[in-house]
């Protein structure tokens, strides 16, 4: 029996990457750094990655769901739930934050740059593995860990592999579990504001007879 086939990828920050995975080997990747248009850039990715394959092929879908930018994660969680509804076959979300600590050894706590002054923060094999989201200045009370990773960790591990890797892997871990739809996962609201001018007026049907 050929191994299962797992194709992943990752849009939560400036770049379009994925992996193919066959078993426990990575045998094809990509990555594109990008600010913008991952959506007209990652399925031809995906179809660059997956060559000479077919769709056909896959056993399941990975995508990475975050936190990181708001419109990366949408389009990439959007495309594994349509593919994985038209190939039926499963979808499997994986954090960003998982994926960074994956491979690493633990205790480890994994701190990203959130922006404005605030970051991502994540502990696995702790006591408390509750994702937060932080402002800088409490991160010294906060990092139970002598070992730390992620954009914005002091002297931090690299990364034990690229991060659609990281996804590909924890994904065929769980292929064979009941696996939730890949949602976004979100620590903090989105940036976009409500309009400030007033809402139009709705006339009543004889106003406008």
């Amino acid at each position: 029996m050929p191994p299962e086939l797992i194709l992943a990828f990752d849009t939560s920050a400036a770049y379009c990457a994925a992996a193919l995975l066959s078993g426990d080997r990575i045998i094809a990747q990509a990555m594109q750094p990008m600010e913008k248009g991952q959506s007209e850039a990652l399925l031809p990715l995906l179809e660059q990655v997956l060559a000479p394959h077919t769709w056909a092929d896959l056993a399941a879908i990975a995508v990475g769901t975050g936190p990181g930018n708001f419109t990366g994660v949408r389009i990439s969680v959007a495309l594994a739930r349509g593919l994985a509804l038209g190939l039926n076959i499963p979808a499997i979300g994986v954090t960003r934050l998982e994926a960074l600590a994956h491979g690493l050894p633990r205790p480890i706590t994994v701190i990203e740059d959130a922006r404005r002054g605030a970051v991502y923060l994540q502990g696995f094999g702790t006591a408390d593995e509750t994702a937060l989201l932080l402002d800088l200045s409490d991160l010294p009370r906060v990092v139970e860990t002598d070992l730390a990773t992620g954009s914005a960790a002091p002297n931090p591990a690299p990364p034990a592999m690229p991060i659609a890797h990281a996804i590909a892997h924890i994904a065929a871990g769980r292929l064979h579990q009941h696996n939730p739809r890949p949602a976004p996962f979100y620590l903090r609201g989105a940036d976009a504001a409500p309009p400030s001018d007033a809402p139009p007026k709705i006339l009543p049907p004889s106003a406008v007879a």
